[in-house]
């Protein structure tokens, strides 16, 4: 028996400063979200300190979100388990 899980997810353009000096919403540029982040552009830091600065404002499991595209670029695709694009976007300019 194989058995489906209907689960609702989004997925969010980000562009990402990386080496700011805080971590900061910058609002929305159109359908992308601009982010400054304080981590440096090295090892993948950056896109650690992505996922877990938009699970902490819209409160999610980091496991919830997912670097689809862009992991050594600053234009990103996340996926976002469990809330509509229209629910994202709600929080996230709320937040900002």
């Amino acid at each position: 028996m194989v058995k489906i899980s209907a689960v609702n997810f989004c997925t969010l353009a980000v562009k990402v400063i990386p080496g700011a000096s805080r971590d900061e919403l910058c609002g929305w540029r159109g359908d992308i979200l601009k982010v400054k982040l304080s981590a440096p552009p090295v090892e993948g830091r950056a896109n650690d300190a992505l996922v877990a600065f938009l699970a902490e404002k819209l409160g999610r499991r980091r496991r919830e979100i997912t670097l689809v595209r862009g992991a050594t670029a600053r234009q990103k695709l996340v996926r976002i388990a469990g809330l509509t694009a229209e629910q994202a976007r709600a929080i996230l300019s709320a937040a900002g």
